[in-house]
This record gives C-alpha cells, sequence and structure tokens, in this order.
C-alpha cells in the first residue's frame, strides 16, 4: 500500500502528545521530505533511516517519500521519530505487512547499521500510550524505564529486523517487566554526626512535615553532613509521585535509574550554576535542578555564593511547587515541588558564631555577605538552625544508638502517617481553611505567636509557617491539639538572627 499511518509521540515538557507519522510513496524522482514542523535532528533523519533500512537487508523505495508529522503545529525534536518513520516507509513499500500496526507506538533513534539507540523523555511517552491502550516498542536500553509505566505493555528491540520480526510474527520480542520493589536508600547514618541536638531536631522536624531547612554557623560544624543525611529520613514516595519524579529525570540524558524506584532525589548544584540551569531553560526549555529534585531534596551549601537572580527565581517554585518557563514560541511547565536544604556561614570568614571567636569581619562585611539572600526567600524557610562547632568532648563520644537513621526514621514515618491519614498531605503543604482548621491553637499559644512576631517582626507568611512547624511537632509527639510547647518551638527556629 502507498500510503502507511505509524504512531508515535512527541515530548512538550512532561506532556507527551501523539503524532500520527504519515508516509506516502508516490511517483515521481527518487526523494524523501519530512514535513510537520520537524526540527534539525528530525530531519536529519533521512539519511540515518535510508542507511539502516539498507543495512537491515529491506530494499529502500527508489520513489517520492513525504513523510508528515501530524499535528503540524506541534514541534518534533530529537531522533525519537526515526524508528516509526522508517517502520512507515516498510510497511508503504509492501515489506512489513501486519494488521495490528495501529495497536502499537514506536520510539527510537536509529543507527546506521539499524540498531536503535536510546532517548530521552522515554517513560512520560509511555505512560500516554498505555492511557491510549497502545503496545509501545522502544529502544532496549530504554525498555527497563518504559516499563515503569503502570498497565503499559512495553517491548525493548535491539535492531530494527528485530521489530519487523516481530509485527510479522515471526520472532516475538519478549515482553519487558518492571522491577519496581522499594530499594532502601544508601544514605550515611544520622548516628554518625556527633553532638548538634539541635540541628538533628530541626532535621528529624524538616523530614516529618516536609519543611525548608536553613543550616547557618561555622565551617566544619557539621552543616553538609546533616543535609546528606535527610534523604534517609525521609519516607519513600508512593507509586504516583514515584511516576512523577521519574518520568522529569526520563527528560535527561542520563534518564532515570530503575534502581532508584521510589526513592526520593537528592541534588546538590554548585553555586556557580546559571539560572536556567537550576530553574530550567533552554531552547528547547529542558527541566533545571529544582525540577530534578520533584518530590526530593534541593541541597544549596554555602547559599550566599549563588547569584542573586539565581536565588531570586527559587521564590516562586517554593510557593506552587512548579515552575512554568516561557520562550517566544514554546511553553514548558515542570514540576518542582522540592524540599530545600540551605548550609551557610554568617560571614565571608566563617568565624562569626564561632564560640572560640576569631572573626575578622566588619559589621559591614557582615551585613552585606548575608544580604545576599533577599528577605523574601528567607521567609520561606520554614526552620532556621544555629549550627555550633562540636567540642572535643563530644567527638570522642560514644555513639548514641537512639540518633541513628533507622531509630530517627520510624519516628518521621510515624508522623507522616498521622498527616496523611488526617489530611492526606504533608504538614508543609497545608494550605487556606485547611490549615486555619488543622493547625487552630488555643489563645495562650496565640498570644504568644503575635507577642514573636511583634518580636522579631515577622510576615504573615512566617506566622503560617510556624503553625505547620508546630503541628509537625505536636504530630511527632503524637498529640492531637498543638501546645504552647510546640508553638514555643517553632518559634525558636525562626528566631536565627541571619541579618
Amino acid at each position: 500500500m502507498p500510503l502507511a499511518v505509524v504512531y508515535s509521540r512527541a515530548q512538550t515538557g512532561i506532556v507527551s502528545t501523539r503524532v500520527d507519522v504519515e508516509v506516502d510513496l508516490s511517483q515521481g524522482l527518487p526523494s524523501l521530505s519530512i514535513v510537520g514542523l520537524a526540527e534539525t535532528a528530525v530531519k536529519e533523519s533521512r539519511d540515518r533511516v535510508r542507511s539502516a533500512i539498507l543495512n537491515a537487508g529491506f530494499d529502500f523505495p527508489a520513489r517520492r517519500i513525504t513523510v508528515n508529522l501530524a499535528p503540524a503545529d506541534l514541534p518534533k525534536e530529537g531522533g525519537r521519530f526515526d524508528l516509526p518513520i522508517a517502520m512507515g516507509i516498510l510497511v508503504a513499500s509492501g515489506q512489513v505487512e501486519t494488521g495490528e500496526l495501529s495497536r502499537y507506538e514506536f520510539l527510537g533513534e536509529l543507527a546506521l547499521g539499524g540498531g536503535l539507540r536510546e532517548i530521552s523523555g522515554t517513560l512520560p511517552s509511555v505512560v500516554a500510550a498505555a492511557a491510549d491502550k497502545r503496545r509501545v516498542i522502544v529502544p532496549m536500553n530504554n525498555a527497563a524505564e518504559a516499563a515503569l509505566a503502570p498497565s503499559a505493555e512495553v517491548y525493548g528491540a535491539n535492531h530494527l529486523l528485530e521489530v519487523s520480526a516481530h509485527l510479522l510474527s515471526t520472532t516475538k520480542i519478549a515482553r519487558a517487566i518492571a522491577s519496581t520493589g522499594f530499594n532502601s536508600v544508601n544514605s550515611p547514618d544520622l548516628g554518625d554526626v556527633r553532638g548538634q541536638t539541635l540541628a538533628k531536631r530541626a532535621l528529624t522536624i524538616a523530614a516529618a512535615g516536609g519543611h525548608h531547612l536553613l543550616l547557618a554557623g561555622p565551617p566544619g560544624s557539621g552543616k553538609t553532613m546533616l543535609a546528606q543525611r535527610l534523604p534517609g529520613l525521609l519516607p519513600p514516595l508512593d507509586d504516583q509521585a514515584a511516576l512523577q519524579t521519574a518520568s522529569v529525570l526520563s527528560l535527561t540524558r542520563q534518564g532515570f535509574d530503575p534502581e532508584r524506584w521510589r526513592q526520593r532525589p537528592f541534588r546538590s548544584p554548585h553555586h556557580s550554576i546559571s539560572p536556567a540551569a537550576l530553574v530550567g531553560g533552554g531552547n528547547p526549555p529542558q527541566p533545571g535542578e529544582i525540577s530534578l529534585a520533584h518530590n526530593g531534596v534541593l541541597f544549596l551549601d554555602e547559599i550566599p555564593e549563588f547569584g542573586p537572580r539565581v536565588l531570586d527565581q527559587l521564590r516562586e517554585p517554593l510557593e506552587t511547587g512548579e515552575v512554568h518557563i516561557s520562550r517566544v514560541a514554546r511553553q514548558r511547565r515542570f514540576p518542582a515541588a522540592f524540599q530545600l536544604v540551605a548550609a551557610m556561614n554568617l560571614c565571608r570568614c566563617g568565624k562569626l558564631g564561632d564560640p572560640r571567636g576569631g572573626c575578622r569581619c566588619s559589621p559591614d562585611q557582615v551585613r552585606k555577605y548575608q544580604e545576599r539572600i533577599s528577605g523574601p526567600l528567607l521567609d520561606r524557610i520554614d526552620l532556621q538552625v544555629d549550627v555550633k562547632p562540636v567540642s572535643h568532648e563530644r567527638l570522642s563520644a560514644t555513639v548514641d544508638p537512639d540518633g541513628s537513621t533507622a531509630v530517627i526514621r520510624c519516628k518521621v514515618l510515624a508522623a507522616r502517617d498521622r498527616q496523611i491519614k488526617r489530611q492526606g498531605v504533608a504538614n508543609a503543604e497545608l494550605r487556606g481553611a485547611e490549615l486555619e482548621d488543622i493547625c487552630a491553637i488555643e489563645i495562650r499559644s496565640r498570644d504568644l505567636l503575635k507577642h514573636a512576631m511583634d518580636r522579631f517582626s515577622l510576615s504573615a507568611r512566617a506566622y503560617h509557617r510556624i503553625l505547620r512547624v508546630a503541628r509537625t511537632i505536636a504530630d511527632l509527639a503524637d498529640t492531637s491539639a498543638i501546645d504552647t510547647e510546640h508553638i514555643a518551638e517553632a518559634i525558636q527556629f525562626r528566631s536565627l538572627e541571619v541579618r
């Protein structure tokens, strides 16, 4: 038949839209043209497809070949359309005949010899294909990742010949099976951190309620060690959240590692990172570090060293849990519900706040250094902790078994379970009337909170964040009501004198 229609998917952010690859063979001078808003990499598939078909032992039709990628107004990017274009040519030329073509979607880049190379963005495409009740054939290196999509029927192939044989039912490809068991996080133990009782308490609260955390103190006091131990305290992702996280990571060149299924990501970019690399951007727009940390932890070490423009772009994602990237002809939305953990020194030399003294910075230098973090960004951080250096006696003390990751994680899981059963989300995600209802406090606690707001010049946003933290402290204590002591402890974590 001179016309064949093969189904594939275009990737637009985390949204995957079906593309009908229409291949028409007509009379005229031998040529191959691709239409339908195809980018350069898609147009270059003409040479890859021709060489792959010939080297796989098929005949390349000496006719005028027109390939239309519909819908025509949707940009098509990357090499993912090589395989569906090749299959369309083989079907249209009568070299592959199958009545099941409409039940499949095809994704994959072709090597000149006919082999299939892995592509990015496979998982969200397979999720969308499964929703349309179609089977998907992908490169073998993408099969394990693609099989994570629920209810998906995925087949991984190494070569164009394998795909053709599968459609002709001469040699069937084995269906890819996902291994979705939870693998424990290989995280360092919290018990390795000696002393730092207050910082460990803040870390426990942050893990239990999903709160943002700032660790401020001299170099060598254990800020980075504490931050690196947070993923080990967090509960594993449920299947829906795990699929969202895996879908975002699938858009990168590195792809998603199925061995990390249901594990929360931990991203720690260097302070020289650009705004586009942190928040997302480029042409076409790609997810940044905050989206790659979706449902996980974003750790910014030495946060004052990050550029002011970089830090200020975090403010909206911290509130909304997503980021919108707009270009002249393209808009992308990426999820970015991350938990921020930041670490900083209080001055340039790092000695400010050290009980042993030695700070050489003038008050003006301290002020300029700390002002690199804007007030609105600081206002969005729930827990702000002063981390003091650990004494020699504490360093040589015996490890406390009650402070290990395993013990603290049990408390965190119990508190998080109470939150999910009560309101369906972590305390940090409470909003509006639900926040006022679940975090209701008595008159005495309200007076204490009002006094703290006046003394520390706290905003209305800080008021609500204190309520959320107090609710988490009460959950850790297995208490249904928020008491004055819970409010007092939550206020303590907002009283860090960073300015």
